[in-house]
Formats: structure tokens, sequence, C-alpha cells
């Protein structure tokens, strides 16, 4: 949907609980509110997706600065189409990139080589979702146990494709919304740097 309020929203949670978030708009100020205005945008990116994964990578260069961090420190959060991104930054940024959220996205990763990532992965998927089928999360899943790489994925019953997204009325579940960021909070506790002592 680009860079909406629900995804500010996103970076102001992560910020009240002590990290420095950063989100690129990878659409440059364009915002869908429509499933048919989302799949323009996103047919889009993916005819420029190199310049996308080039723009997710300074995001995580400006973050780095930004946050002082000097080492493997840097979380990547990928919702639905973000997810390829998240997915591939993990791989051509390893030294960087800790830990790997992705909510309802595995697109375009299968066959990806995830041999270099060194992060370790949290997948939030949906029971009934047209968009990523339980069998492109299976093979997402074993291509990253392939690559020796932590993984913990959870399947929210009942759920839909942006069920974690308040802005799409027809498809948010409150309780997996509460349920996946709470485990999303404690899995950044576990994987990355309190953020405390940084």
């Amino acid at each position: 949907m680009g860079l909406n309020d629900t995804f500010k929203a996103v970076c102001t949670r992560l910020a009240r609980a002590g990290y420095t978030a950063f989100a690129p708009d990878l659409y440059h100020g364009k915002v869908a509110d429509t499933i048919a205005g989302a799949e323009i945008l996103g047919n889009a990116i993916d005819a420029a997706h190199r310049q996308a994964e080039a723009e997710v990578a300074q995001a995580a260069v400006f973050l780095a600065e930004r946050a002082g961090q000097s080492g493997n420190g840097l979380a990547v959060i990928g919702f639905s189409l973000g997810g390829y991104y998240a997915l591939h930054l993990a791989a051509a940024d390893p030294e960087h990139i800790r830990s790997v959220v992705l909510f309802y996205g595995t697109e375009g990763s299968m066959g990806s080589d995830f041999s270099p990532s060194r992060a370790d992965y949290l997948g939030h998927f949906a029971e009934n979702d047209p968009y990523e089928t339980r069998a492109n999360v299976e093979l997402l899943e074993a291509s990253l146990r392939r690559a020796g790489r932590p993984l913990k994925f959870h399947t929210y019953a009942g759920a839909g494709h942006w069920f974690f997204e308040p802005d799409r009325v027809d498809a948010y579940r409150p309780a997996a919304a509460r349920l996946a960021w709470r485990r999303t909070l404690a899995f950044l506790r576990a994987t990355l740097t309190p953020p405390a002592s940084r």
C-alpha cells in the first residue's frame, strides 16, 4: 500500500519500545488505498526491483549511522511485498542484518540463496492468504533451514492477508495483530543488542 499511516505507526511503536526505526518510501510518495491501486504500485516496483533493492540497502546504511550501529545490529521488517526486500537485504548485507521479521511476505524469494545471511528469522503468516500460499511459506522455511538460519514461523488461525493493518478494516484481526506484535518485540529483544546497552 506504500508508506501510509499504518507503517509510520509501526516505526513510532518501535521507537516507543526503545529502537531507532526508519521506513524507506519505495513508492516515492505514492500510497494506494485499494487492492487494485496496490497492485499497480507493486507491479511498478517489481519492474524496477534493482532500484528498490538499492534504496533498501541505502536505508540500512542510513539507519545504522543514525542509530550508531557499527556492527551486526539491525533488524529489517517486511510486510507483504516488502518481505522480498527484507529477505534480500539479509542475504546481501549479512554484516549488518541480525534479525528479519516477515508479515505475510515471501514474495519472489523462491529459489533465493540465503546461505550468506547471518540473521535470525521470524515469520507471521495468515491461515487464509491467497497471496501467500502455505506451500510458499513451507518453501521459504525449507530454504532458510537449508541455509542453517534460526527461524520461527507462526500461522494465525482465521486470519488473512493484511491481518496486522488496522486501516484494512476488512482484513484486520486485532487479537492476531496484538499477538504478532508481542512476538515481534520479544524476538527483537532476543536477537538485537538491547536498546539500553547501546
